[in-house]
């Protein structure tokens, strides 16, 4: 059956539409069936019109005991039907919807789903979804809700996915061998994709959603532990020199390291002297010295006569590497140089014929290093700092430039280890669980927009001192354009209103990268006062006279992403603030907000996030190079998880390859859910 057939041709679809549906990520009949509900309302059980209770959505069935009324209010027109059961009446109203007035017979019986208000015993439901009482299109059942866009309803939505599965009903290959059918007690794929959508009973969803959550981890899980397997089977790496000390680099820092940072070297050594290529994840909070770990492993593999290349993503952060590198390394001898998309043809030809030849030990530089014309003449060693900007497909093509090198990825987002088995399945993994001893710790405060001018009065203050601020504006819902007119808008209002005698500019992802880095080089300089921004300044800038961040509207953030954004603050020698702005009283929010004001452990935090907002939103799993988890939710889903790991990991140590005939579906469904998208 052609799950590939263009989502224009299914019912109901049509070329307006199809463009809606592309918006969605919705191209195939596939991509259709598995665009899953994001939650359900249960319409299925009717309540009596005198059990409704004030403020709940409810389902009814009544009879009209009148015609629709037209009330005029205000340039508006107020649709009113008054129903009643055997047990009291209610008024069901609309607004500016003209064309019910003939759409009831009276004395005949209708289903009303709605909100309903109670006031002083009068019953009323506004806008409801109805239906006559022999149909059940919109009521009577559990009614699945999609993620929509603008100008799609749930109603025209519905109607296309029910069309698809019509489709594919008892059509589907299954994907899943039946040996983990049985043993996990999981429903077929033909019942379980139609189940997902139409539940007729919440165990029937539960039962579904447990055999699609489980097909979605197991596939990944065998991915990433295939190419574990596939790195550590080989003894073909590069076995570095023994005799090549990483005291030499350690011994000429201006600081001493962590017991931390002096573990996970050890643990880097050990793998750079072993016959396996290293393929190594360093997780450390914001500004527990990742950067020294990497120098020191780049003149290990120097040192034994091999080229290292540092891939940052971007200018502005691999500058500042070559920077702290130069400092150290120069007095050892190394060379290292940069490399990124503004540097002149002239001197980029110079650079890549000296690379090429042997002549730079170390190249730091941005997504230019993958491009095909960059050519080492020995690479031995690739570090990527912030994994998530490039995923497994960028790690891959840096290392096919050298013969097997080792690979260290360095993330400052703190993963609860369970979780990371799934999303750095592929590598061993590294932990830097302490901050520098001369950190101050940043203070935070949670404020309400009531609280301005106070705010404003100690930015001014910190200011006068002579010291920078970042104001980071709010997140508005996924859209680009809104970001934009949300920066704008706080620019003005910043530049023209409150501090109009100070330096204020703005930063934002729609800008070209050159004027990203000349803007954040000016503020690095001191040139700019205040810097208003999108999230752009998550990754790494270390702007040591910055000691302030203010983030409005702080509630539409994950925790993860406010602790990253507080974490370029802090950086110099003053105290620093972060100031968080929240609206909305929900108990979700301050908890959140307090979890922030209580704690600087990227750790704790981001176990904290996952437990308050669910996985789906605490990473796209895209920015970490897999697939997208189309139902999974890594925190809810805990218990399967963990099934899946140790199923994973039996299945992969009877056959490593799935060669045998009982996996075959097994070795499908991974090169068809994984391989193809992230080319490994």
């Amino acid at each position: 059956m052609e799950l590939s057939k263009d989502v224009k041709y299914i019912k109901g679809v049509g070329p307006s539409r199809v463009e809606l549906l592309n918006k969605l990520g919705i191209f195939t009949l596939k991509d259709l069936i598995t665009y899953y509900p994001r939650t359900y309302e249960d319409r299925s059980k009717p309540k009596s019109i005198a059990e409704c209770v004030h403020g709940e959505e409810v389902l009814i069935e009544a009879i009209a005991c009148g015609k629709v009324s037209d009330v005029r209010l205000q340039g508006k027109t107020m649709q009113k039907l008054l129903v009643r059961d055997e047990t009291g009446s209610a008024t069901i109203t609309w607004f500016n919807q003209s064309y019910l007035k003939n759409k009831f017979e009276i004395g005949k019986s209708y289903k009303f789903f709605g909100k309903v208000t109670n006031n002083f015993g009068k019953i009323m439901m506004t806008s409801p979804v109805f239906d006559e009482d022999d149909k059940s299109f919109n009521t009577g059942k559990i009614i699945p809700l999609y993620p929509l866009t603008y100008q799609l309803s749930q109603n025209v939505l519905r109607k296309i996915i029910e069309a698809g599965l019509r489709e594919v009903d008892g059509k589907l290959e299954e994907t899943l061998p039946e040996y983990l059918l049985k043993g996990y007690n999981l429903e077929g794929l033909n019942e379980a994709t139609q189940k997902i959508h139409f539940p007729a009973e919440f165990e029937d969803f539960n039962r579904a959603r447990k055999r699609l959550v489980f097909e979605e981890l197991l596939s990944t899980q065998l991915a990433l532990l295939q190419l574990k397997n596939n790195y550590q089977n080989g003894d073909n790496g590069i076995v570095f020199n023994k005799n090549v000390k990483m005291s030499d680099v350690i011994n000429k820092l201006p600081f001493r390291l962590t017991k931390a940072q002096l573990r996970v070297l050890e643990e880097i050594d050990s793998d750079m002297e072993s016959k396996k290529s290293m393929n190594r994840l360093l997780q450390g909070d914001v500004g527990s010295g990742k950067t020294v770990v990497a120098m020191c492993a780049a003149y290990k593999a120097v040192k034994s006569g091999y080229q290292a290349a540092i891939m940052a993503p971007t200018a502005i952060l691999a500058t500042q590497h070559l920077e702290n590198f130069q400092k150290i390394l120069k007095e050892l001898d190394i060379s290292c140089e940069l490399l990124i998309s503004g540097i002149t043809k002239k001197k980029k030809e110079e650079l890549l014929q000296r690379l090429a030849n042997g002549e730079i030990d170390i190249l730091i530089g941005t997504h230019a290093i993958i491009e095909e014309n960059v050519q080492f003449k020995n690479l031995g060693l690739v570090v990527t700092d912030e994994q998530h900007r490039f995923g497994v497909k960028q790690r891959t093509r840096i290392a096919e430039k050298g013969e097997n090198p080792d690979v260290l990825v360095m993330t400052a987002t703190p993963i609860p280890r369970t979780l990371a088995l799934i999303l750095y399945g592929d590598l061993d993994i590294s932990i830097i669980d302490e901050l520098p001893p001369n950190r101050k710790k940043v203070e935070t405060f949670a404020v309400n927009k009531n609280m301005t001018e106070r705010v404003n009065n100690f930015i001014e203050k910190q200011i006068q001192e002579g010291r920078q601020a970042y104001i980071v504006c709010p997140l508005v819902e996924e859209n680009e354009e809104l970001d934009l007119k949300s920066v704008e808008k706080l620019y003005e209002s910043y530049k023209k209103e409150i501090f109009p005698k100070y330096k204020v500019e703005y930063i934002h992802g729609k800008m070209r990268p050159k004027e990203k880095d000349e803007i954040m080089e000016k503020f690095k300089k001191g040139e700019i006062d205040i810097l208003i921004s999108t999230t752009v300044i998550e990754v790494g800038v270390d702007v040591p006279n910055s000691n302030i961040m203010v983030i409005e509207n702080a509630e539409r953030f994950g925790l993860a992403q406010l602790h990253q954004l507080r974490g370029r603050v802090g950086r110099g020698e003053y105290q620093s603030y972060c100031i968080l702005k929240y609206e909305g009283k929900s108990e979700t929010v301050r908890e959140r907000m307090k979890v922030m004001c209580n704690t600087n452990d990227g750790f704790v935090i981001s176990e904290k996030d996952l437990e308050l907002r669910g996985s789906g939103d605490f990473f796209g799993t895209m920015q970490h190079g897999l697939p997208e988890f189309k139902i999974a939710n890594l925190f809810e889903d805990m218990p399967i998880l963990k099934s899946v790991q140790s199923a994973a990991i039996k299945i992969l140590q009877e056959d490593s390859k799935l060669e045998k005939r009982d996996n075959f579906l097994l070795k499908e469904l991974v090169k068809d859910k994984f391989m193809k998208r992230i080319e490994i």
